[in-house]
């Protein structure tokens, strides 16, 4: 395939601002259901195949991600008496940007880094993780600004055409840290 993906239109970024849609992306299957419908609108019959799971089960999930608004149908079609549906993501990028106010009503066990630990075990067993860690003594705004780069970045990787035969994890944070410091200069 090539082009922008996936085969239906969709905003280019939601923020997050419930907790009910922080949990939802928090589920390691429904994340991975929202990957697979980055590629194209998909039925719950395609994605249940694609996840090795039972139809009811990727229903299920999908009825969460469609009340909480990450996805919603995106066409239909007529297959003898059934009206099939097609399922695709509300964005391209989902953040979390909840008000100050309501941060702690967020769940506490969502972390994306995390779920990237989990996935590149083996990537890191067979000599195939590619990852950086840096510590920088920065402002608050000077880590907004490079979040906000690093968000443009997040973007151009989920517009790559999905042409490989491998499917690569991406993870991404600026976070403060009580990494050590020296001292002023005397």
């Amino acid at each position: 395939m090539t082009g922008n993906p996936p085969d239906y239109e969709l905003a280019d970024r939601l923020a997050l601002t419930e907790p009910a849609q922080v949990r939802a992306v928090g589920h390691p299957l429904r994340t991975t259901i929202l990957q697979l419908l980055h590629e194209r609108a998909a039925t719950v019959t395609e994605l249940a195949t694609a996840v090795g799971r039972p139809k009811s089960t990727v229903a299920h999930h999908i009825g969460v991600l469609t009340r909480t608004g990450l996805v919603q149908v995106v066409r239909t079609r007529q297959v003898r008496a059934i009206q099939e549906r097609f399922y695709g993501r509300t964005a391209r990028v989902f953040f979390v940007a909840p008000e100050p106010s309501q941060a702690q009503d967020f769940p506490r066990d969502f972390n994306d880094f995390e779920i990237a630990a989990k996935e590149s075990a083996v990537a890191y067993e067979q000599g195939k993780l590619w990852g950086f860690i840096r510590h920088a003594r920065i402002s608050a705004d000077q880590a907004a600004q490079f979040w906000d780069r690093m968000a443009e970045l997040v973007e151009e990787f989920d517009r790559l055409p999905r042409t490989g035969e491998t499917t690569y994890g991406f993870a991404v944070g600026v976070y403060p840290t009580d990494h050590p410091t020296l001292p002023e200069k005397s």
